[in-house]
């Protein structure tokens, strides 16, 4: 029998669109210095896939979405430039959750993906090879201008080039290639204008990784949102990431100090020189329902000269941990279900069940800080039949990972701050709506 399956409640929000005509308001304005959070499959987003899928192949397209995405961060990890993506059909490999900014005067508004474990924006312009069809015209904006080679932001992108007067740089996202000139002109989040915000506009693209209207980097390196807005925002901003219950799919984008969350706790930010960018933490244990997992302390050990070590990340969809780790906290979950049921597989999900279970929470032990995840945060169900699955899974065997990423969806539903300037990231239990 074949078993189709939903992303949690994700596909029963697409379903429920289609016969009941919802849509997500797209056209609410973003208002102060919060915007608002569309998931990839909002029918507000460019990402969504160009044809209705099937619930089994929605799910499979986002583990396999997953497996670039720690392609890409393992290849940050190593510094390797290039990584192989895997084996079979075209993989987009575009983050999950994008946000909404204008650019140029007058304004002209994209939909870039919010990424925080990159640092450069960067969008297609007009007369871009192998870009989509939505493109910034720098030609229509009075601010524009292109960085000159002499320029001190020259030397923060990545491989820059100086053939001529203007700075172009390359790189590479997941399977992707990238060209882009470096230029400036004004961003404006929310309601907030950022003038001369320097960011790449792609002259050509090749691959299906980079996101289709561009990215946001909000990592902590050279060039990022919150270096290049550090007197606005004072390097502070927070998220909450919508449910796959929610209707409206969408959550919200808050920048700067003012407005965060008091009741918040906080754990230490770790500093990686080798790769700045990455929001690393300190993963000290984890909880199955009471019992601590017995975890090898290297699976979970910050290690900044191997790149090892747990980090959050807005891209990757599902909580992907190195395998002691995994191993440990899945066979302790499948004790706690009960050891008596039979354990079945979907995908990359190796532990499922075809009967009704009660999950035990599973609590991320940070130090200063506990998370402890209710079922929505750490089951996916199915929409025929009663197949529910751990929705976490072991690093993909063809990466040689020796990274933990808390995904986004173990972190929906609580605000998650990044709170640089104090080198600490905190989270909360908040209604993303």
């Amino acid at each position: 029998m074949k078993i189709t399956l939903s992303l949690s409640p994700l596909i029963l929000f697409l379903f429920f669109s289609l016969v009941q005509g919802l849509n997500p308001k797209c056209d609410t304005q973003d208002h102060g210095s919060t915007l608002q959070v569309f998931h990839i499959f909002s029918p507000c987003s460019p990402f969504k896939p160009s044809k209705p899928l099937s619930w089994e192949e929605s799910v499979l397209q986002l583990q396999a979405k997953d497996q670039a995405r720690l392609q890409f961060l393992s290849s940050l990890v190593a510094g390797r430039s290039i990584v192989p993506i895997a084996s079979g059909r075209q993989i987009i490999q575009s983050p999950t959750y994008i946000v909404r900014a204008k650019i140029g005067t007058p304004p002209q508004t994209l939909l870039l993906a919010m990424d925080t474990s990159n640092d450069a924006a960067w969008v297609p312009c007009s007369g871009c090879d192998g870009c989509s069809s939505t493109l910034f015209a720098p030609d229509k904006s009075t601010t524009f201008k292109n960085v000159s080679c002499g320029a001190a932001e020259c030397k923060q992108v990545p491989n820059p080039s100086c053939g001529g007067s203007a700075c172009t740089f390359n790189l590479t996202y997941g399977s992707s290639s990238i060209m882009a000139n470096l230029v400036q002109d004004t961003i404006t989040l929310a309601t907030d204008p950022v003038p001369g915000y320097s960011f790449g506009c792609v002259a050509k693209s090749t691959g299906n990784s980079a996101p289709p209207q561009g990215l946001l980097g909000l990592g902590r390196g050279p060039l990022s949102l919150l270096s290049q807005t550090q007197n606005l925002y004072q390097s502070t901003f927070s998220y909450c990431l919508p449910s796959f219950k929610s209707l409206n799919f969408s959550g919200s984008l808050r920048l700067g100090p003012v407005a965060q969350p008091k009741r918040i706790k906080f754990t230490p930010l770790l500093k990686n020189p080798r790769r700045s960018s990455l929001y690393y933490v300190n993963l000290v244990a984890v909880r199955v329902g009471r019992r601590v997992v017995v975890i090898p302390p290297e699976a979970l050990a910050f290690n900044p000269t191997t790149g090892a070590g747990t980090i959050f990340d807005s891209g990757t969809v599902f909580t992907r941990l190195v395998a002691p780790a995994y191993v440990a906290i899945r066979d302790e979950f499948r004790r706690r279900v009960g050891v008596n049921l039979t354990v079945t597989t979907l995908g990359g999900f190796d532990t499922c069940y075809t009967v009704p279970i009660v999950a035990p929470t599973i609590t991320f032990m940070f130090s200063g800080m506990n998370v402890t995840l209710p079922q929505d945060n750490i089951l996916i169900h199915s929409t025929a039949g009663s197949t529910t699955c751990l929705a976490m899974a072991g690093a993909p065997d063809n990466v040689n990972s020796v990274l933990n990423v808390i995904a986004n969806m173990q972190q929906q539903n609580h605000r998650v701050l990044y709170d640089v300037p104090n080198s600490r990231l905190g989270v909360s239990r908040e209604l993303c709506t």
